[in-house]
């Protein structure tokens, strides 16, 4: 073995000699340092680190390494193919943006080309792409895991009480401590008698010389509220009704109070692991319907139950959020109650029945009607009609408000042979548009003929969604479903019929065809994927058992 120092060549036994010669006269010596190469003396030779390697040692790589095996090679393609998948949807996004913000229209012979094709595709009983939806229902085949189960069952238990205690004590303190102090009356009570103007040498008084008392505390006011009072409540939960992902995983929480029937709803919201406050969403008061056939009337008892819509509007709530306010009207959806706290407040107000009128009675029965007439249809195609609808109904909406007008329904209820008998469809418009102005939204339209499913399953596909949605924007990359969504517990995995991959594409592939943009999904069309997966579900356990398998919830 010979090293090189700058061409000349020398064993090591001879280097090692020299070193030691040397180092006697070296002892106390310190190198200088020169500033540049340009001071450095021309005698001092210069050593090429390059080149100070054993001749046997210059292949870095051992030649005994193992090739990479099949597996590693397929997950570095699907790297690479998703990196430039990504890289070019990131490129259109930017390119979009960039482009004048002015109302999108679709040319009308772009539409018919569109009908065509959709009317061609719904002409066949089922497709191969209806049969690659049907495959995630297998997973009720594969038992989650029971143990795993229970545990994070009881997690889940523990994590919901210590949200509601956290949300009650906010409430409590909000009312008990700011009820007498925000109080109008008292600006103009002092002791028992009113002030009926300020003296005059006060108002050339300065501010902050002036004397401000916070509230007489000897004085009663009518609003003066006692723990007594505000405990007879009803708890519930709720949710919003928006086609924004970000405001429908929103978690609200809200109460009714027997003494006033006033109702006030907060939300609870978490900030990393440890942080979380409860604000007020919509503000303690009394409050009546917006919509439907109640319209004018006050909240009641009776219209808090699992599955009820609340209605309130936008402008008489100011601190709502920006995409929230877009909309003259908020809908809300109560998704759980109390029952105990239900059952002794109505027996203490006496308060009997559902309070269901006959028009709400009949109302509901042209729904169910129509629902029965369209449900042989969706037997098998339910995924691919929900989601080619929902898509369908985006694209006509040019607008970007989410209403439609009749002939629009008509014509999207015609080019999916959903066929609706000429009277059960004017019976429905005149239920569904109750203001007269000829438009409807298409996700109440939705819901009006295929109906929806309840409001237990929801809540484990909200918790789905918001896992991916972590960064809770309202839109979630495909890269991330596909990182996110697992196979290993499909029964054809298992089985060995399919490849974990093999079931992960045909996922990935119905869904995108769900999607207006390939490479984005957006809550609604997650929500309208899943919406026409369950239609074909009867028990709710096998629905959910399909939630935690695939995405581990």
């Amino acid at each position: 073995m010979n090293l090189e120092v700058k061409g000349v060549s020398a064993s090591p036994k001879s280097l090692t000699q020299q070193v030691s010669r040397n180092k006697k006269h070296t002892q106390g010596w310190r190198p200088r340092l020169w500033a540049s190469h340009s001071s450095r003396p021309s005698d001092v030779p210069q050593l090429d680190l390059g080149r100070l390697v054993d001749s046997n040692d210059e292949k870095m790589i051992p030649e005994n390494l193992p090739s990479p095996t099949q597996k590693y090679k397929q997950k570095y393609q699907q790297y690479e193919t998703e990196m430039k998948e990504g890289y070019k949807w990131y490129s259109q996004i930017n390119s979009e943006k960039k482009r004048p913000n002015v109302p999108w229209q679709q040319p009308p012979e772009i539409m018919d080309r569109m009908n065509a094709q959709v009317e061609e595709q719904v002409k066949d009983s089922v497709t191969a792409l209806d049969r690659k939806a049907l495959l995630q229902q297998c997973y009720t085949n594969s038992p989650f895991n029971i143990q795993q189960c229970q545990k994070r069952s009881e997690a889940e238990i523990v994590a919901a009480k210590k949200k509601q205690q956290a949300v009650i004590e906010q409430v409590m303190i909000d009312q008990l401590s700011r009820a007498v102090i925000s109080d109008p009356e008292q600006n103009s009570i002092i002791g028992s008698q009113q002030v009926p103007y300020l003296p005059l040498f006060q108002e050339k008084v300065p501010l902050h010389l002036r004397k401000r008392t916070l509230h007489e505390t000897k004085i009663k006011t009518h609003s003066t509220l006692t723990e007594n009072m505000l405990s007879n409540k009803l708890q519930f939960d709720a949710r919003i009704l928006s086609r924004n992902g970000r405001d429908a995983c929103r978690e609200l929480m809200g109460f009714f109070f027997a003494h006033d029937k006033s109702l006030t709803i907060y939300e609870y919201r978490q900030f990393g692991s440890n942080r979380t406050s409860a604000l007020p969403f919509i503000y303690k008061g009394i409050y009546s319907h917006q919509y439907g056939r109640r319209k004018g009337k006050q909240y009641q008892l009776q219209d808090f139950y699992v599955g009820a819509n609340l209605t309130f509007l936008s402008s008489y709530h100011l601190s709502l959020p920006e995409s929230i306010k877009e909309n003259p009207l908020i809908t809300l959806r109560i998704t759980h109650v109390d029952q105990l706290t239900f059952d002794s407040l109505r027996k203490k107000i006496m308060e009997n029945g559902d309070g269901l009128t006959e028009q709400e009675a009949s109302d509901r029965s042209i729904f169910k009607n129509i629902q029965d007439l369209l449900r042989e249809k969706l037997h098998e195609r339910a995924v691919r009609i929900l989601t080619g609808l929902g898509k369908y109904f985006r694209h006509l909406d040019k607008k970007r408000n989410g209403l439609l007008c009749k002939e629009d329904f008509k014509q999207a209820l015609k080019v999916f042979h959903l066929e609706v008998p000429e009277k059960d469809f004017e019976d429905l418009w005149l239920i569904l548009d109750i203001n007269g102005n000829d438009q409807v939204d298409f996700g109440e339209f939705k819901r009006a003929i295929f109906g929806e499913m309840n409001e237990y399953r929801k809540t484990f596909l909200r918790k789905a969604y918001m896992k991916l949605d972590f960064t809770k924007t309202g839109s979630v990359s495909m890269v991330d479903i596909r990182k996110c969504y697992c196979a290993k517990k499909h029964p054809h995995v298992i089985s060995g019929c399919a490849t974990e991959e093999e079931i992960k594409s045909s996922f990935i592939e119905t869904l995108e065809n769900a999607c207006s943009h390939p490479r984005e999904v957006l809550y609604c069309e997650f929500e309208d994927y899943y919406e026409g997966l369950s239609f074909g579900i009867s028990d709710d356990e096998d629905f959910i058992t399909i939630l935690r398998n695939s995405w581990g919830i």
